[in-house]
């Protein structure tokens, strides 16, 4: 089942304990902070149905039509459509969402990989989380992820400092488990539900731990609250945002993050995918990313095109585009582009079967795309900053430009030729402004740096993903080196990934011979 637009807004309305600026909101769908985001995710549910984009927004699965997003990738094909979709969905709405729920799903998908481990601990978690994947594909929720905990003192274990601080059990009962704590979660004052389990917890050499839990949370479950931060659409800042033509994206694209607090909230028992035992918590942590990584690396695409497509407009308006510095630094983003580009479609065409029988994203590619993504995001912000030049920073709002007793000036100077007359110039402006040099873009910069783990965890998955053997060994053959140094080694001919690749294709070959 898809769901429509307005099933998707009434079940947001459920009375749900929602705080923003200190007031209580009594309906996320209609509230200024809130009502953008909320309408892009019903937008995305009108798409699934709208002649013109439900064959890219759906697949049919047996006789069931389901959404993209959720469906579960069993091939090279599947990740192809649900990159196609992803890409419709940012064109349609004219800019980049982390959060629209494809993304989060995935992570469930890392779980379902290790019933193994699942079924060491209960045989009832492989199964639960084997029930919620399928829940997620045919009830089409808005699903998100706790993932966050409030810092605290990481140099303690959970239990010996303040015991709320992290999320964790405080009672069994027949009916399930009660929670008492915080998540920091983006989107949750308006999605239906979230995968939440703990981040790195100094479990120290417990096997054992109450904190060592993960569930999927019913967003409007009893006794959950929602304390978020300030929105930027149609906020009061250092500039007036209530005009949103002067901070198109930041009144249209803002995602609020939350705090959301568990006070004694019931997890029924179906419900519960891994409890107490600390090895599943340390291989839901280790996994987590193994699909979600696919869309928030295709986000940032995204949002490079964004950067391209505002520096070179600007470029070409003033007439600079033929500069060689110019052309130089414009070659600079496109090359970080095509980076986060050719990392995606390799981890696709190098992908693998795993044991539950789903297509996962070459590991080792699609991480370090992510870190070539994230670690030169902040140098490819400078780069388009400097090619926007200082005018993002002195243009005036657009309230000025329609004063009648000021507009003639200011067509006058922001006018350049017959192709660029003011409003455009003003408009071009505004969005550079936006996407690189307000609060709004500072945002978005640390989000996009942490939203997936700290910079760090992003380079250890590099580390624990890369085929070191492969240079190992053709290092061992250069340099004539003995056996004796191949003791911890796999001798490989070449890169594992691309041979296998080989090795497939010529199978089947022969196959269909």
């Amino acid at each position: 089942m898809i769901r429509t637009s307005e099933e998707y807004r009434d079940s947001i309305r459920d009375n749900r304990e929602v705080f923003m600026n200190g007031e209580r909101v009594k309906d996320v769908t209609a509230h200024p902070m809130f009502k953008p985001l909320v309408d892009i995710r019903a937008r995305m549910y009108d798409m699934a149905h709208d002649p013109a984009t439900c064959d890219v927004m759906t697949v049919t699965q047996g006789s069931e039509v389901n959404a993209i997003g959720s469906s579960l990738p069993y091939t090279q094909d599947d990740w192809w459509a649900k990159r196609r979709a992803t890409d419709l969905l940012m064109e349609d709405i004219g800019g980049v969402v982390t959060r629209v729920g494809d993304e989060t799903v995935g992570e469930m998908w890392s779980l379902f990989d290790g019933t193994d481990v699942l079924n060491e601990v209960d045989p009832q978690f492989a199964k639960n989380i084997e029930t919620h994947i399928g829940k997620v594909l045919k009830g089409d929720p808005f699903h998100v992820s706790a993932n966050t905990d409030p810092k605290g003192d990481r140099s303690l274990a959970p239990q010996d400092q303040d015991p709320d601080m992290l999320l964790h059990v405080v009672k069994e009962t027949d009916a399930g488990i009660v929670v008492r704590g915080a998540k920091y979660e983006t989107a949750a004052a308006y999605a239906n539900q979230a995968f939440t389990k703990p981040t790195i917890a100094n479990w120290g050499n417990a096997e054992l731990s109450d904190y060592a839990v993960g569930f999927i949370c019913d967003l409007s479950s009893s006794g959950l609250k929602f304390l978020c931060r300030g929105g930027f659409a149609g906020a009061h800042g250092g500039c007036p945002r209530v005009d949103h033509r002067d901070y198109p994206l930041a009144n249209r694209f803002d995602e609020v993050d939350t705090i959301v607090i568990f006070d004694n909230v019931l997890i029924p028992w179906e419900n519960v995918l891994f409890y107490r035992h600390t090895r599943a918590a340390i291989f839901i942590r280790a996994t987590l990313h193994r699909y979600s990584a696919f869309a928030f690396v295709q986000r940032t695409l995204k949002q490079a095109d964004q950067m391209i497509g505002t520096a070179l407009f600007n470029a070409r308006q003033t007439g600079l585009e033929k500069q060689p510095a110019v052309q130089e630094k414009l070659s600079e983003l496109a090359i970080w582009r095509e980076g986060i580009n050719a990392h995606l479609t390799a981890s696709i065409a190098l992908g693998e079967t795993f044991p539950a029988g789903l297509m996962m994203p070459n590991q080792s590619l699609l991480m370090t795309g992510r870190c070539h993504a994230l670690n030169n995001l902040p140098k490819m912000m400078h780069i388009a900053r400097e090619l926007c030049g200082g005018q993002i920073c002195v243009t005036p709002n657009v309230a000025t430009f329609e004063s009648p007793e000021i507009k003639p000036w200011m067509d006058k100077y922001y006018t350049i030729n017959d192709h660029w007359v003011a409003e455009d110039r003003r408009k071009l402006l505004a969005f550079a402004r936006d996407l690189l040099n307000s609060d709004y873009a500072g945002h978005r910069l640390t989000f996009q740096l942490f939203a997936q783990s700290p910079p760090f965890a992003q380079s250890a998955a590099v580390y624990r993903n890369f085929d070191w053997d492969g240079p190992l060994s053709f290092v061992r053959n250069g340099a004539g080196l003995s056996d004796n140094v191949m003791h911890d080694v796999i001798e490989k001919a070449s890169d594992g990934a691309v041979s296998k690749h080989y090795a497939d294709a010529l199978r089947k070959s022969v196959d269909e011979l």
